[in-house]
């Protein structure tokens, strides 16, 4: 076993050392009863939004991973999300749940997202590609660069469920996993990327239903493309777009596109500017936006005002989901996964 991994934390700005597991500590057959409620960080009564249900506390169901991310909720309420360093996509039941593990070499998969046809649609850093997973496990690379040259390495994904269309951020992390001869590889913090000829080349890049080649769409003269984008998510009526800029010096934060009919993005403005260490987002039925960051998950309403802090210890991405779609399955603290009962449901499980 390896004994340790130099991984990249996305959403703070330091780079640690974390110890690479076996099978974490996986919480069997549980019911409310048996959460561990060890990390109790939003009482109900100090809601005042009223999007957490009654009685509701954060409760971490699984630990022992390395760095888990990329959450994804298929039709029925069930999670699949990766525990990167160790190259593997676990799945939380939301009739069971129990955790088990699904694909065991997965491109180091990142983001996730399931297309309507049932299918994982992954972040497949390895070779900065975007993976096909089906059922059974098998998988296609859809992409795996951008006018002929390597990604710098995929890293969260949103569907569009109008029309499928899928969208993709893409930072330049360097990852000790890389070979010695891939041209992306670097030390901290990075300073070149195939994707520019100066600079980290951070893109955001869209692959039209039926499409083989990626269009990049932050092409805007205000777009940072000497930054880290990193969480995305959109409306579900497909109109608008909102992408965080993970960056350290303070020009990071959190911005909205419309979304047009070609699938290319337009009217760039500030929704939330000046966050530094965001990552993952989703977004429930009232408009209201979840980032994922430092200590937790914040709220901020379709105006960009935040509305509430959902501590948990850290957090790299989160996720509606169980069968009525309002259980806030969260990717955090970075060796666990957690879950909060809401009163609100998600909007990104297809056919709900």
């Amino acid at each position: 076993m390896k004994k340790s991994v130099f991984y990249l934390l996305a959403f703070v700005s330091i780079i640690g050392f974390y110890a690479c597991s076996e099978d974490p500590t996986l919480e069997s057959g549980m019911d409310d009863a048996s959460f561990n409620t060890d990390l109790l960080n939003v009482n109900p009564m100090d809601d005042p939004t009223g999007l957490v249900a009654p009685f509701s506390v954060v409760a971490t169901i699984a630990t022992g991973f390395s760095f888990t991310e990329g959450p994804a909720v298929d039709s029925k309420g069930n999670v699949f999300f990766t525990d990167q360093p160790n190259d593997k996509i676990y799945k939380w039941s939301a009739n069971k749940g129990t955790i088990s593990l699904f694909l065991q070499g997965t491109g180091r998969s990142n983001g996730m997202a399931f297309d309507r046809d049932g299918n994982l649609i992954a972040c497949a850093d390895l070779h900065g590609e975007l993976w096909k997973i089906f059922p059974d496990g098998t998988h296609e690379v859809l992409v795996d660069n951008y006018n002929g040259k390597l990604l710098n390495g995929p890293n969260d994904v949103w569907i569009n469920p109008v029309n499928g269309g899928i969208y993709i951020t893409d930072p330049i992390f360097p990852r000790d996993y890389w070979d010695n001869d891939d041209p992306r590889k670097q030390s901290w913090p990075p300073t070149h990327s195939e994707q520019a000829e100066t600079g980290k080349g951070g893109h955001v890049y869209y692959l039209a239903p039926g499409a083989t080649e990626l269009v990049r769409v932050t092409t805007l003269p205000a777009w940072n493309a000497d930054s880290w984008p990193n969480g995305i998510v959109g409306t579900p009526d497909g109109s608008k777009l909102y992408v965080n800029q993970w960056n350290f010096d303070g020009t990071g934060g959190i911005w909205s596109f419309d979304i047009n009919r070609d699938g290319t993005i337009s009217n760039m403005k500030p929704f939330v500017p000046g966050l530094n260490f965001c990552d993952g987002m989703s977004m429930d039925k009232r408009g209201n936006v979840y980032v994922s960051a430092g200590q937790g998950v914040s709220v901020y309403n379709p105006r960009g005002v935040k509305v509430l802090d959902i501590v948990t210890g850290g957090a790299t991405n989160n996720v509606f989901a169980g069968k009525n779609n309002k259980t806030l399955f969260i990717t955090g603290p970075v060796t666990g996964v957690s879950t909060l009962e809401m009163r609100v449901k998600g909007v990104e499980k297809f056919n709900n």
